[in-house]
């Protein structure tokens, strides 16, 4: 019986999820299968790959055939990889401890590429949402500044026209400063002239009158 690693999909419309599975080639693609070998996540950045290392090999051992689509993800995840150095250690020309060796340093830098990976599109994502709240500062900004009512500042011929006013203005004030200072010089002298009469007044009220004379005293 012809085997195939395949997909087999699952998930809603516009989101797909698949299954890794071992199925009879003659079967429907989301027919029955024989084992499900990982799952595979498209929706994410990178994609989400979980798949059963060990078992894939074993199949692969025995005779299956992935699809290409399949074939890129088991070498993304070094099944591919492993099966070659299992076929190593069947010839002899390596260990079993020197095969594991070499997948395991593999995995490791393999998680460290993956992991930049991550860390790259994180920053990118970060320096993109920066971007954004910068121009949605700035558009509010300037939303602000628009609703702001516009003072116009005065033309060369407004001021011209306004210059004699103010010059008539200044001359009004400077005669009015200067009738004031007149009439306060002229304040102290028309004191001292009243002053006199109103003190003679005073005093003429303020004599008593003078007795009669004996002409004027009564006969007895």
């Amino acid at each position: 019986m012809p085997v195939k690693i395949r997909l087999q999909r699952h998930g809603k419309k516009g989101k797909p999820f698949y299954w890794i599975v071992a199925a009879d080639s003659r079967s429907k693609r989301d027919g029955k299968f024989l084992e499900k070998l990982g799952t595979y996540n498209p929706n994410t950045n990178p994609a989400t790959i979980n798949v059963d290392v060990d078992g894939s090999v074993q199949w692969l051992n025995n005779g299956a055939q992935p699809t290409d689509t399949a074939r890129a993800i088991l070498s993304y995840k070094g099944v591919l990889l492993k099966h070659h150095l299992l076929g190593g250690v069947r010839k002899g020309a390596l260990t079993e401890e020197q095969a594991e060796e070499k997948f395991q340093a593999w995995v490791s830098e393999k998680e460290k590429a993956v992991a930049a990976k991550v860390d790259g599109l994180d920053k990118a994502q970060a320096d993109a949402k920066a971007k954004a709240l910068e121009a949605e500062k700035e558009f509010s900004d300037k939303r602000a500044a628009a609703a702001l009512p516009e003072v116009e500042e005065p033309t060369e011929e407004v001021i011209e026209e306004s210059a004699p006013v103010v010059e008539e203005a200044a001359a009004e004030a400077t005669e009015t400063v200067e009738e004031v200072k007149e009439e306060v010089a002229e304040a102290p002298a028309q004191v001292k002239e009243e002053a006199p009469a109103e003190t003679e007044a005073k005093a003429e009220e303020a004599a008593p009158e003078a007795p009669a004379t004996e002409e004027e005293a009564p006969k007895e």
